[in-house]
């Protein structure tokens, strides 16, 4: 019976403070930070709406002002895509010219 109405339990939240370690910065020495985070703003912040993260990824890539950087996504996205329909082997001749 008692396995029936047993409620889960929540998980514990983990917060490890070193004892002797200072640090100038104040932060955590454990903290794990995206290495890019500062030159972009966070796409994957607020609801969890998947619509409004994608335009905030668009808009990020449209305005991104290394555009070499944005070549380089399409490019290799095009080479990704060319692959996956060599893989289904899809017929690529209807893209060339008679």
């Amino acid at each position: 019976m008692g396995l029936l109405f047993k409620s889960s339990k929540s998980n514990k939240k983990f917060n490890y403070k070193p004892r002797y370690y200072q640090s100038d910065k104040g932060g955590s020495p454990f903290e794990a930070k995206n290495r890019y985070e500062s030159f972009r703003k966070n796409t994957w912040s607020g609801s969890g709406n998947i619509k409004q993260k994608f335009k905030n990824a668009v808009d990020d890539l449209k305005n991104n002002p290394d555009r070499r950087a944005t070549r380089t996504v399409l490019l290799i996205a095009l080479i990704l895509i060319f692959i996956f329909l060599l893989l289904i082997d899809f017929d690529l001749t209807i893209f060339l010219p008679k």
